[in-house]
């Protein structure tokens, strides 16, 4: 086990990820831009460096700053956390190039599984699923139209590189997808520095399923069971749970062990997720893999007792796995609401500003995964979230009462949250009857 690491993050991530080492009796170093000076959490790290100025491609994404504050922190190993640099090949191949070990896939492994196309290419070589749709990367607008003409619109233009909807664009005629490639192209470049595109036919009306793997430095690969992240808006997730509801069993499985056959063809070690989207007939068609530890990893956590963060330490300091496919179990229901600083009734607009008061819910099979507290600047330079609010219950009618009833005692002054928005789904029988697609959102509040 690793004596002293350093965490490449910030927020509730960090704040996570020191709470394990303290537990597995491991020293910290954090980094922190000037945004963040000042933050709570870093009183709770051995040490702490400013790396820059509060825009992240300033601080958190500066790969010399954050090796540097390695070399002088003198650490063992890095944990990217999510975001930021998680899922940058690049920065694992430096980090290890440093004698620095990277708490994550290789950077073989990333690269393969980072890049959607190859990924998908990876997954048909293997057997799993994919949506029907080009074979390689889109260039010319006549090559997409004719791609467009043979799958049959509408059609889904999506970003090679990177995650959270951006670079994705949905077109549903010819003129749509001239504009829609364009955009894509530009978004893409923007965002993660690769304009490359691809497209696949829309599959209207989906659920959101993703399987949550691990595998070890010794070649065992296993998989956790399954998240249900179909509620979305702009393809951000706003609430998560395991076991996926009124998932047929045989499709379960078949999804899982997909996950871990194509992991395994690509060489993978450490945490990761393999997303799928099922159709109503029940067909499921492989997405992408995020290679590094998912936002709603404690949903995970909670149905299978695995402690996934001290998991990630074990393997990348050579530890096997401790348990085997038939070890792993699921016990009851988790639910996972993402608590954002946004104006739910104005489009999700972020809502940056101090809280000025906060009370937490607690309870039986309630948890809070938060950074933040009362007097705590929600910062415009970053993700707007808060917090997750978590509850474990036996059965999923008990868990969506349960969080009804923390999110009513849960209270934020001073930004405005989501936490309006979450008591209307909990409270809406679609979701309370497992009837909905990832569409839900923008067609039941199209404001």
């Amino acid at each position: 086990m690793f004596k002293r690491i350093l965490i490449a993050n910030r927020g509730e991530i960090a704040l996570r990820i020191i709470r394990a080492c303290r537990e597995l009796g491991v020293e910290t170093v954090v980094v922190y831009s000037e945004a963040d000076r000042g933050a709570a959490y870093l009183k709770m790290a051995n040490e702490a460096y400013c790396v820059g100025p509060a825009k992240a491609s300033e601080s958190y994404l500066k790969i010399d700053r954050v090796i540097s504050a390695a070399e002088i922190g003198n650490v063992q190993a890095i944990h990217p956390g999510y975001g930021f640099l998680a899922e940058n090949a690049h920065f694992a191949e430096i980090c290890r190039s440093c004698q620095i070990e990277f708490i994550g896939p290789s950077h073989e492994a990333m690269a393969l599984v980072g890049d959607k196309n190859a990924a998908r290419r990876l997954a048909k070589e293997v057997g799993v699923p994919t949506v029907p749709g080009s074979d390689g990367l889109v260039q010319e607008e006549s090559e997409a139209l004719a791609i467009a003409h043979r799958i049959g619109f509408p059609v889904l233009i999506k970003a090679a590189a990177g995650g959270g909807g951006r670079g994705m664009r949905v077109a549903l005629n010819d003129l749509a997808l001239k504009s829609a490639i364009q955009q894509a192209q530009a978004e893409a470049a923007a965002a993660f520095g690769n304009g490359e595109v691809y497209i696949e036919k829309y599959v209207e009306h989906p659920r959101h399923v993703e399987v949550q793997i691990l595998g070890d430095l010794h070649g065992n690969v296993v998989h956790l069971w399954e998240r249900d992240c179909t509620m979305q808006r702009r393809h951000q997730k706003l609430i998560e749970e395991s076991p996926a509801p009124n998932l047929d069993e045989n499709v379960r499985r078949s999804i899982c062990e997909s996950a871990v056959r194509l992991v395994k063809a690509a060489n993978y070690s450490n945490a990761g997720t393999v997303e799928f989207i099922v159709d109503r007939q029940g067909n499921f068609y492989f997405i992408e893999v995020n290679a590094r530890i998912q936002v709603e990893h404690p949903v995970t956590e909670l149905v299978t007792g695995i402690d996934l963060i001290k998991m990630q330490f074990r393997v990348a300091s050579g530890e096997p796995l401790p348990f085997r496919q038939q070890d792993i179990l699921t016990r009851g229901a988790a639910i996972e609401c993402r608590i954002n600083a946004e104006d739910p009734t104005k489009n999700f607009r972020p809502s940056p500003g101090k809280i000025q008061r906060m009370i937490v819910p607690g309870g039986y099979g309630v948890r809070w995964d938060s950074h933040a507290h009362a007097g705590y600047e929600v910062s415009p330079f970053y993700d707007s979230m808060i917090g997750k609010l978590l509850v474990h219950q036996p059965t999923r009618e008990e868990a969506i009462a349960c969080m009804r009833r923390a999110l009513l005692e849960l209270s934020i002054d001073g930004v405005s949250t989501t936490v309006p928005r979450h008591l209307e789904i909990l409270n809406h029988s679609a979701f309370t009857e497992a009837g909905v697609d990832t569409t839900f959102i923008e067609r039941t509040w199209p404001s």
